[in-house]
């Protein structure tokens, strides 16, 4: 079913995407309640478990966005990756300018987890974020009390993600000499997105580069 209009060459394949969403896991979060739509940015932990994704997080207890989270099928997760601005000067024949991203999109049943399982969860994003860290705060190292008293502030939730829809719109249109242009030039930026998506495209025309 195609939710997400994408052109057919800057469709982003599944393995690819599943990685995207790993590698920017700073997502919107997009629920309705009585035909209006909700939505909150949130960090989320995905991981995939014989077949299946899934994607694990919390928000304020505040937050009336909780209660569209519980046995809910229609939840819309957007992950962002790197993008930028394409000039018309980069070109060699007269165009209008456009805009490079890579952008994910995904579907799936929401419910909320509590008691251990929401442990579980926490501790699991902890270790990914504190664990490479010097003194890193895993979460053995906090005070229980603390730990409890933290967890009455939130609502924890997992999504079945069941339908993945991505786009990479990396300039796959355009020549050879477009290409290496348009990356020789987003290369020149201090911006950082600029320059990710400057190895992302070197990435997908090597033979260009040597």
């Amino acid at each position: 079913m195609i939710i997400v209009y994408i052109p057919k060459q800057y469709r982003m394949e599944h393995d690819e995407a599943v990685q995207m969403m790993k590698s920017y896991p700073f997502a919107l979060l997009i629920t309705v309640d009585e035909h209006r739509p909700l939505a909150t940015h949130i960090p989320l932990e995905i991981r995939e478990d014989e077949g299946k994704i899934y994607a694990t997080g919390h928000i304020a207890y505040g937050n009336m966005q909780k209660k569209t989270l519980d046995n809910n099928s229609d939840v819309l997760l957007i992950f962002q990756g790197p993008h930028a601005y394409i000039s018309p000067s980069w070109y060699e024949v007269e165009e209008v300018p456009t805009w490079d991203y890579l952008a994910v999109h995904a579907y799936g049943t929401a419910r909320v987890i509590t008691g251990d399982e929401l442990k579980s969860a926490l501790g699991t994003m902890l270790k990914h974020y504190e664990s490479h860290r010097e003194n890193g705060r895993l979460w053995d190292t906090f005070d229980p009390k603390l730990l409890e008293s933290e967890m009455k502030g939130i609502v924890g939730f997992e999504i079945e993600i069941t339908t993945i829809q991505a786009a990479a719109k990396m300039s796959q249109n355009r020549n050879n000499t477009d290409y290496k242009s348009i990356v020789a030039e987003l290369e020149k930026s201090n911006e950082q997105e600029e320059v990710q998506v400057a190895q992302w495209m070197r990435e997908q025309r090597k033979g260009l580069f040597k």
